[in-house]
């Protein structure tokens, strides 16, 4: 299930599910740890007329969205049977750690009620089920869960009244449903402590008259330390909790709109999903320099593992989206992160966790057809950060940020994109593709070896270091010779997706919309070159679906979520964004921009109803699938909006 809402912090953040209820809680690291283990939920629930029902039950119409350009959520939640409306205004508070709902409870009956609504805690703390502790604390008037060096308290209040019933529990072991099953009847145990496997709930009881509204502000606030949580939710009682919602919600609109984005033949459904790719982004770009692919831990009830690493790839695109933004804060931090994890040959691995720690991953390094050493690597992301970084600097011309790292970082890395080539064709020597499946050597990978090259040459002559220059720009135009050389069909006017080098296997010739795309985008083919314009005709015509939910397809035979057997595969966001920044390549004159347009409404009419874009979409019904968000897809949306700009301007300046 997507995520259908994200706020936080840099430090914190939370995901909600279809429900409204917090799924995710992700601390100290966006995207590390896991504190819910990606498969409890927060439940809320309401009790009234001798009648109870939690969100996720039937019998509630629940819409989720933002509040326009911010981070603070907009729910309704309405329950007809129990004549109950319930708006939530919701943030993950920007200065600390804490995350804060703000509940205006609405009588919808003739008569008056009293209402009880219910917060149930599940977490499990370190994404370990065991040894987690939860108690009441009758002298703050809080519950407080706790294992080690995790500590999170909660409490609520409404009318300057704390909550006025509470109890903890067992959670799934020894027979224990959990502690939530003990608010059905409207009240609770009270049971002062539990520890094991442990829930919570607290409830707030509200007497409302006929057609009126109260309104109940609930916290979490966290820490590493017991104590640092207890000041923290004295802070929210002493600032109170509606000012810590309203300055964080002023902070994030000022935020996404320092760059007073304009696009006047654009849609208001176009923009606004440009401002929310651009805070999407930024809730999963750790503090401390990491940016993870999805926060999205549904993944894990349908496989191995989630997209909740720092992959250098989806990484450099979304700097590039962010540079190209104006935010290069986040991006400064990003190239450190890179700078920590590369390793000594100057090549990165396959992802990472948010605390530079190296990711799980399927990449062997042993080959699996002889056995033979084999670097485990997409050797892609390795030269999309020095491609990305490049860009950085043309954002920032902050030299001094890149001679610190030319070493460390740049120099490292262009030397083994130099050296990792094949001795005969100069062609980079086999890795992972950009889809992480194929074991070859790639023509879109060898496009961003390239263009690295080519940026690293920059940096070296920028610093007065001809020699390396020079060295890093041969090696580049030996591979864009050999890309032309040998991955160039001439038979058929197409190049491959890849070759075998040293093997008798034939080239791979599938469509493959990242082979055009690369050859365009890093600088091997002029866009308006007749080669390129066969290869961009061609790969269309075999990957563009002729289905109701439409777009464009990563390759043929694409095998991953696939939900039907007559299309080559599904459609994803980056491919048919890709399309788009294609289309700019060949804009003469502004009426030419209506087949961008278009691309670009297809993108916002496939946007969540809270404008969170996913992997890709199912072809028939257009639901999304995979990963919801992928960041990737959000950062290839502000990137083509902005290039998109950047012609519409250059047109207008004729």
């Amino acid at each position: 299930m997507p995520k259908s809402l994200i706020l936080s912090n840099g430090n914190l953040l939370v995901g909600y599910d279809a429900h409204a209820q917090v799924r995710d809680f992700y601390f100290p690291f966006v995207g590390l740890e896991n504190q819910t283990a990606g498969r409890l939920s927060h439940l809320i629930g309401v009790w009234t007329d001798e009648s109870f029902s939690w969100l996720s039950d039937p019998g509630w119409s629940i819409s989720i969205f933002y509040r326009p350009d911010s981070l603070t959520s907009q729910v309704t939640a309405t329950h007809p049977g129990l004549q109950i409306e319930l708006s939530f205004t919701d943030v993950v508070y920007n200065e600390k750690d804490i995350f804060l709902r703000e509940i205006t409870v609405h009588n919808l009956s003739t008569f008056p009620r009293l209402v009880k609504i219910f917060f149930n805690a599940q977490f499990e703390i370190y994404e370990s089920f065991r040894k987690d502790t939860a108690f009441y604390d009758p002298n703050s008037k809080v519950i407080v869960h706790y294992k080690g060096r995790r500590v999170f308290v909660i409490n609520a209040v409404c009318e300057n009244q704390s909550f006025d019933d509470f109890s903890t529990g067992l959670l799934n072991i020894e027979n224990r449903e959990g502690t939530y099953a003990d608010a059905k009847d409207g009240f609770l145990s009270k049971n002062p402590i539990e520890h094991g496997p442990v829930d919570s709930v607290i409830a707030v009881s509200l007497n409302l008259d006929p057609q009126k509204t109260k309104t109940v502000h609930y916290w979490i606030t966290v820490s590493k330390l017991m104590e640092e949580a207890y000041e923290l939710n004295r802070y929210v009682l002493d600032r109170t909790p509606s000012h810590l919602i309203k300055t964080t919600h002023d902070y994030w609109f000022a935020w996404v709109n320092r760059g007073a984005w304009h696009f006047p033949r654009l849609s208001a459904e176009i923009t606004n999903l440009f401002k929310r790719s651009l805070l999407l982004i930024r809730t999963h770009a750790d503090n401390r320099g990491g940016i993870i692919a999805s926060c999205d831990s549904d993944m894990l009830q349908y496989g191995r593992d989630n997209y909740s690493y720092v992959w250098p790839r989806d990484g450099a695109f979304s700097v590039m989206a962010l540079d190209r933004a104006g935010e290069d804060e986040v991006t400064r931090r990003f190239f450190r992160f890179c700078d920590s994890v590369v390793s000594p040959p100057g090549y990165f691995l396959h992802k990472f966790r948010p605390d530079q720690s190296l990711g799980s991953s399927w990449h062997p390094w042993a080959s699996r057809t002889d056995g033979q050493p084999q670097l485990p690597i997409q050797e892609d992301a390795t030269a999309l950060v020095l491609y990305s970084l490049w860009s950085h600097y043309n954002a920032t011309r902050d030299l001094e940020f890149i001679e610190s790292i030319y070493n460390s970082l740049i120099k490292k890395s262009a030397e083994f994109l130099v050296s990792y080539r094949d001795p005969a064709t100069k062609l980079p020597l086999p890795s992972y593709d950009l889809w992480e499946q194929d074991y070859a050597t790639h023509t879109y990978t060898a496009s961003t070896v390239y263009a690295a090259l080519i940026a690293a040459g920059k940096f070296a002559d920028l610093l007065g270091k001809s020699k390396t220059s020079s060295k890093y720009t041969t090696a580049a135009a030996e591979i864009k010779q050999a890309i032309m050389d040998h991955m160039y069909d001439s038979s058929t006017g197409l190049f491959y997706r890849s070759v075998f080098l040293g093997s008798d296997n034939p080239p791979d010739k599938r469509a493959d919309f990242s082979v055009p795309y690369g050859l365009f985008r890093f600088g091997i083919l002029e866009p308006h070159s007749p080669h390129l314009t066969h290869n961009i005709s061609y790969t269309l015509n075999k990957l563009g679906l002729n289905t109701p939910a439409g777009g464009v397809a990563r390759y043929e035979g694409d095998w991953y979520y696939r939900s039907a057997d007559e299309v080559p595969g599904n459609p994803w966001f980056i491919t048919t964004l890709w399309l788009a920044q294609y289309y700019l390549t060949q804009v003469q004159k502004p009426q030419d921009l209506g087949m961008v347009e278009r691309l670009l409404s297809w993108v916002a009419d496939h946007a969540s109803p809270a404008g969170i874009l996913s992997e890709q979409l199912d072809p028939h019904t257009g639901a999304p699938l995979s990963a919801a968000p992928l960041i990737w897809s959000h950062a290839e949306f502000v990137y083509t909006i902005l290039e998109y700009h950047s012609v519409l301007s250059r047109l207008q300046n004729l």
